[in-house]
């Protein structure tokens, strides 16, 4: 990840000296319960805490200081509920819970581009494509790109609406687009809208979509599912494969593809918040879109520290199978003739990891 040094230096210096280190509030736990409430380790929370207290210290009111702030926004976004020992600890109603909450996951959010970034050199674009080659034998592949479905509720008595939320698996939710690296790492988070929306819009219409396809990230892949147009940088799966090359190819693509599966469902563990966003309508997508950012750089932060999500329970949530527009699209012959030539050159054999 091309994330800020300075940042990622002081993690370090976290990872290293702060293992017992995570004072005020957050001493009220042991080790076991901190994972529980929080589904985050000590020098992690520590970490977050330390990042977050100049930003939300103005918000604080009353005797509510900006840790107590961070801990019961981070129980409520484990949990999707607010746990009533933190609320305590916290001193905290419930009537006040939701504004705090709303305050500290718009400073997350606002860390974005610190933490959640894409490689921006030639060097680090570089560096990525080889260890993702690694991974799946496809070359020049940044990342796995996908639009996230999050459950909502929405009135069924503003039709117009409700509509608009309603995807294509037919249940009412806001969709974002993520890419990710082979690792799991989020690079990019854009967009927030109703269910109803397509990828393929949703990717030309955000800034890594005109970023990639202007070609200012130079001449490589993020490799998306069957919802988008096959493009110079967009790699989709052959859709009806006709020989054992494009079955090769396929499954290099599903291989790699899946690893955006797996970081889905390890932020839904670890965020369970995202499992259910709530009640929203048009004016409200801004705060549900600050929650999916605020997960987002958690994830990364708990990545870059380590911490195991929470097991598995149930069967996970799958990605969604998306569906192409209905209006005309001329098709990119060279984009499609690249695939062929990559497919014939690099495939003719099943890939094998190193």
């Amino acid at each position: 990840m091309a994330f800020a040094l300075p940042v990622w230096f002081l993690a370090q210096q976290e990872l290293l000296s702060s293992e017992d280190d995570c004072s005020g509030i957050f001493d009220d736990f042991d080790d076991e319960a901190l994972f529980d409430f929080f589904h985050l380790n000590r020098p992690c929370i520590s970490f977050i805490a330390d990042t977050l207290r100049e930003r939300i210290a103005p918000l604080s009111e009353r005797d509510l200081s900006a840790d107590a702030m961070v801990m019961v926004t981070l129980n409520y976004l484990a949990h999707g509920v607010s746990s009533p020992a933190v609320l305590q600890r916290a001193r905290l109603s419930h009537e006040d819970n939701p504004s705090v909450i709303c305050a500290v996951c718009a400073a997350l959010a606002d860390m974005c581009e610190q933490f959640v970034s894409f490689p921006l050199s030639a060097e680090s674009r570089e560096n990525l494509a080889l260890k993702t080659e690694r991974l799946c034998g496809i070359p020049g592949v940044l990342g796995v790109l996908a639009p996230v479905h999050f459950k909502i509720r929405a009135s069924p008595y503003e039709k117009d609406t409700f509509r608009s939320f309603v995807n294509s698996v037919g249940f009412t939710s806001v969709v974002s687009q993520l890419i990710c690296d082979y690792d799991g790492n989020v690079l990019s988070v854009e967009q927030c809208c109703g269910g109803s929306a397509f990828e393929q819009d949703l990717w030309e219409s955000s800034c890594k979509g005109k970023e990639m396809e202007g070609g200012v990230h130079g001449s490589y892949w993020v490799l998306g599912g069957s919802g988008y147009f096959q493009s110079k940088h967009v790699l989709t799966p052959v859709s009806e494969p006709k020989n054992e090359r494009e079955v090769f190819f396929n499954r290099a693509h599903a291989r790699i593809y899946n690893v955006m599966q797996a970081t889905l469902s390890s932020m839904r563990r670890r965020f369970r918040c995202l499992l259910q966003l709530g009640f929203v309508h048009d004016s409200s997508l801004e705060k549900k879109f600050n929650i999916i950012k605020a997960c987002v750089v958690l994830h990364n932060i708990s990545k870059k520290f380590s911490v195991p999500p929470p097991a598995v329970a149930g069967k996970p949530e799958l990605l969604q199978t998306g569906k192409l527009p209905s209006r005309l699209v001329t098709v990119d012959q060279e984009a499609w003739s690249i695939r062929k030539k990559l497919i014939d050159s690099k495939f003719a054999e099943p890939f094998s990891p190193n």
